[in-house]
């Protein structure tokens, strides 16, 4: 049984929320996920973003070599050969091996497909339907500045940050967002169950912030 929380943070100079969430939340429910939660974070709207799976192997999101070997295997799909690869808009880990990705078509810029990648291979493409208000190059990161292996960094800081409150619930989901070509790492906060802490992620998975709400 699998149970999905959508992510998505939209609300930009460039970007419309309504079409960029739409396109996250339309990709993800074709999977069989379900929207459950959203708060408001300044003047974006961030949903966090959760999956199980039961019977499938964790400890994915502490694994530096699956997660490099992940990312390995996207730079080695043959319809990237020799071309740059395009994250758009999220980049999304659970640590029961599996994550999901929007990509910009290795031959049509105009176009975005969707991939999973599950028990050790990368799913074919999905063509993606997009609204003619989103506007693709201001969700665009390269993979080249993204590494798999800065989840393991991000997770670790998570979990020694959360081990001091009490109340927390594992950390099953690590994910990136891009607006305006700048990432941005979540889980933003953690909650306890009498405290509430907002925690924030250099680009590199290097501790920014980290103070109670």
């Amino acid at each position: 049984m699998k149970k999905v929380f959508i992510s998505i943070i939209c609300g930009s100079l460039f970007l419309s929320c309504k079409p960029v969430s739409k396109s996250i939340e339309d990709t993800l429910n074709s999977q069989g996920t379900s929207v459950n939660q959203k708060e408001q974070r300044k003047d974006h709207t961030v949903t966090n973003t959760e999956q199980h799976t039961e019977g499938t192997k964790t400890g994915f999101l502490n694994d530096t070599d699956r997660l490099l070997s992940a990312e390995v295997a996207l730079k080695n799909l043959p319809q990237y050969a020799g071309k740059e690869i395009f994250i758009y808009l999220f980049l999304s880990f659970y640590d029961n091996g599996t994550i999901n990705v929007m990509l910009q078509h290795p031959e049509n810029p105009d176009y975005v497909d969707v991939y999973d990648y599950r028990d050790g291979k990368w799913s074919a493409p999905v063509p993606k339907q997009l609204s003619v208000e989103e506007d693709i190059q201001h969700g665009l990161i390269s993979l080249n500045k993204v590494s798999f292996a800065t989840v393991a960094q991000v997770n670790k800081i998570y979990r020694e940050k959360a081990s001091g409150i009490d109340g927390v619930k594992p950390l099953t989901n690590i994910y990136i967002t891009v607006v305006n070509n700048v990432i941005d790492w979540y889980p933003m906060n953690i909650e306890g169950s009498r405290e509430r802490y907002a925690i924030r992620f250099n680009t590199d998975g290097t501790l920014k912030s980290f103070k109670q709400d």
